[in-house]
C-alpha cells in the first residue's frame, strides 16, 4: 500500500534547489576559496624569509651571489656554520644568551606568579590603577632609561657581566608577565584557597601546591613571552656588555660584518641557530600558551 506522506517527502527531497539557494551556496564556496587563498598567501609571506635564511646558510659564497638566486643549494655545505662557531665565536654568544634568558625567565616567573596571586586574591586597594600602571611600565621605551641604567651598573661594577642584562630584563618583562598571569589566576575558583586553608595549608603551600599547578598555562604563557623577549633583545645587550665574553646572540650576529665584507652565509647560519630554540619552544608549549592567552582573554 502506498504511503502518501512518504511520496510527498520523496518529492520534496528530489526538488531542485531554488536559484536563491544555489546563489547562496556559490557565495559560501567563493568566500571559503578566497579565505583559503588569503591564508596561503599570508603563510607564504611569513615562511618565505625563514626558508630563504635556512637555505642560504647551506650555500657557498659563490652560490649566494648568483643572479638569479637559486631556490635550493646545488651542493649543501656546512662551511657557514663552521665559520660561525669556529671563526666568529658564535658558541660563546649562544651560551651567554641561554644563561641570561633562562635566568631572567625563571626570576620573572617566580616573582610574577606571587604578585599575580596577590593582585587576584588578596584585598588590595587600587587594583585597577595598579594594573594600568603595570601595563604602562611594560610599554616604557628602553632609550628613556638607558643612560641612568648605564651609570648605575657602572658604579656597581656590573658592566660586562650577566647580571648587567638579567636584572634589567627582569625589570622590563615582569610587568607584562604579571598582567598575563593575573588574568589567569582570576579564573581559578577561590574555593580552592579556602579548602586548602581548612586542611591546614599556609599561604605559600596554597600557592605552590594548589594554585600554581592549576595555573600552568598562564605560567608557560608568561615564561615563553619573557624568554623570547630576552633572547631577541639587542639595545641593552649592545650597551651594557661590550666584552666579547659576555655578548649575546643579537649583538654577536650584528658584529659579524667587517669593514669591507659582509659574510651573508655566516650571518644566515647564526640566525638559523638563533631562531631554532624559539621555534622548538613554541612548538612544544603552544597548547599551554594558547590556553593561557585564551583564558586570560575570556576570564580577565
Amino acid at each position: 500500500m502506498i504511503d502518501p506522506a512518504a511520496v510527498v517527502r520523496r518529492s520534496k527531497a528530489r526538488k531542485p534547489p531554488s536559484p536563491r539557494e544555489s546563489m547562496s551556496r556559490r557565495n559560501v564556496i567563493v568566500r571559503k576559496t578566497i579565505g583559503y587563498v588569503v591564508l596561503v598567501l599570508m603563510l607564504l609571506v611569513i615562511i618565505a624569509p625563514f626558508y630563504w635564511m635556512v637555505v642560504t646558510s647551506f650555500k657557498g659564497n659563490l652560490e649566494i651571489s648568483n643572479i638569479p638566486p637559486t631556490l635550493f643549494p646545488h651542493h649543501p655545505i656546512l662551511t657557514q656554520y663552521e665559520q660561525a662557531f669556529g671563526v666568529y665565536g658564535f658558541g660563546v654568544y649562544f651560551r651567554n644568551s641561554i644563561i641570561v634568558s633562562v635566568s631572567a625567565t625563571i626570576v620573572v616567573i617566580l616573582f610574577a606568579s606571587l604578585a599575580s596571586y596577590a593582585i587576584a586574591r588578596l584585598p588590595i586597594r587600587g587594583k585597577a590603577p595598579l594594573m594600568v600602571g603595570l601595563l604602562a611600565i611594560s610599554t616604557f621605551p628602553q632609550v628613556a632609561v638607558i643612560s641612568p641604567l648605564f651609570i648605575l651598573l657602572e658604579r656597581l661594577g656590573w658592566l660586562n657581566s650577566y647580571q648587567a642584562l638579567i636584572i634589567p630584563y627582569v625589570a622590563f618583562n615582569l610587568p607584562f608577565a604579571i598582567w598575563v598571569m593575573r588574568t589567569y589566576f582570576v579564573g581559578i575558583p577561590k574555593e580552592l584557597d579556602e579548602a586548602a586553608r581548612v586542611d591546614g595549608a599556609n599561604l605559600f603551600t596554597t600557592i605552590f601546591r594548589v594554585i600554581l599547578p592549576l595555573a600552568t598555562p598562564g605560567l608557560f604563557t608568561g615564561g615563553v613571552f619573557t624568554f623570547v623577549a630576552c633572547w631577541t633583545e639587542f639595545f641593552f645587550a649592545l650597551t651594557f656588555n661590550n666584552d666579547t665574553a659576555f655578548r649575546t646572540i643579537p649583538v654577536g650576529i650584528a658584529l659579524f660584518s667587517g669593514q669591507f665584507t659582509i659574510p651573508y652565509g655566516t650571518i644566515f647560519a647564526g640566525s638559523t641557530v638563533a631562531v631554532a630554540p624559539i621555534v622548538i619552544l613554541v612548538l612544544i608549549f603552544q597548547k599551554w600558551v594558547v590556553a593561557g592567552l585564551t583564558a586570560g582573554a575570556v576570564k580577565g
